[in-house]
């Protein structure tokens, strides 16, 4: 029996991850879970949204599932999601976007994964708030060094890339293919104006396509590519960025196949994996039983992917995809019309899916 960390989250968390638990656990496989709280719920608490004891029962555990936490905006707490994803190295951020009958969009069959690069780029943190006299000190640096000036008033986020979490992204990307039969691999830059930045990360990706000559490598433009995947995402297949470009493109790509409830979204590092919908908390639907457990349904099927249980993973899936093409037993955002009254709610969906299987 498998040990596996579970953490409800905030919000609509509590609501998707009780569906995507008994879904799992209908598979027949067998998982022990250990609860965990993070999140608003242990603000008062704890004094912070990630307790020390969230970390710990990742590590020890390797794997978990997790619930959307909410962020405050502009100012407090960073990100809980980037905060255990740089505790724990989860460099890679998974995001497949794969289209299923029964769902709108103005696109069908679409099946394109995300591989996006997790601890460095804008996101890696170190940022200059304005007025601050490290701030005066940077400016006065870059406009001493670099002969550019800066407005006195600016805030400044800083954007480190390098050789080896480059390559380590790309070369998750190919294996990813490999492993998964993909036949091509799009790396996505700016190297055309960020030039010893992205253009580090262009040559990484250069460098690690030489590794793997059965898989087809090309290079885009990231604005070029966002284009690209509004007029023909099909000649795409799996896509590799760093952070904000992989950020921007993989909810893109959740667009396509319509929208976040369908995105799921794994966090994997070398030992460590954290499965978790890329949605937010949603609080004003908070326990209304209103919201579309699939993304974390899906991210579910994920998990038992990582796990080696091929069989209960497809077993889920086509039970997912069987319940959205009938089109009975889902949530109001399957639905033409929102205000549909044949729409149900997230319990109820769940349950449809467990009698699907």
């Amino acid at each position: 029996m498998r040990k596996i960390t579970l953490i409800p989250g905030d919000g609509v968390g509590p609501e998707v991850i009780s569906a995507a638990k008994e879904c799992i656990e209908a598979t027949g496989v067998k998982i022990k879970w250990e609860e965990i709280q993070a999140g608003a719920e242990v603000m008062g608490k704890s004094g912070t949204p990630l307790p020390e004891e969230v970390i710990e029962s990742i590590r020890k555990n390797k794997v978990a599932l997790k619930g959307p936490i909410t962020t405050p905006v502009g100012t407090g707490f960073r990100s809980v999601s980037v905060a255990i994803r740089k505790a724990l190295d989860l460099y890679a951020c998974l995001r497949p976007a794969k289209w299923y009958p029964g769902v709108r969009s103005r696109y069908q069959n679409i099946d394109l994964v995300v591989v996006r690069e997790n601890t460095e780029d804008l996101y890696a943190g170190i940022e200059f708030a304005e007025g601050l006299p490290e701030t005066q000190e940077f400016i006065e640096f870059v406009k001493e060094k670099k002969k550019a000036e800066i407005r006195r008033d600016s805030g400044i986020s800083l954007k480190p890339i390098s050789h080896f979490a480059s390559e380590r992204i790309v070369r998750f990307a190919f294996n990813y293919a490999r492993k998964n039969r993909r036949k091509k691999v799009t790396a996505v830059h700016k190297a055309n104006i960020m030039k010893y930045s992205d253009g580090i990360f262009l040559d990484a990706a250069r460098k690690v396509a030489q590794e793997f000559p059965g898989i087809v490598f090309e290079e885009r433009i990231v604005d070029n590519m966002c284009m690209q995947l509004v007029q023909k995402p099909n000649l795409y297949d799996v896509i590799v960025a760093p952070n904000v470009y992989g950020d921007i493109l993989s909810d893109l790509c959740a667009g396509l196949v319509g929208g976040l409830g369908m995105a799921p979204g794994a966090n994997i590092g070398e030992k460590i994996a954290v499965f978790e919908p890329t949605h937010g908390s949603a609080p004003k639907y908070a326990e209304l039983n209103k919201v579309n457990p699939t993304a974390t349904i899906l991210s579910g099927v994920m998990m038992l992917r990582y796990l080696g249980e091929e069989k209960s993973a497809k077993k889920l899936d086509s039970a997912v995809a069987k319940v959205i093409a009938e089109g009975k037993y889902v949530t109001y955002d399957f639905k033409e019309d929102p205000n549909d009254p044949s729409a149900v709610g997230t319990k109820e969906m769940a349950e449809a899916i467990v009698r699907a299987m």
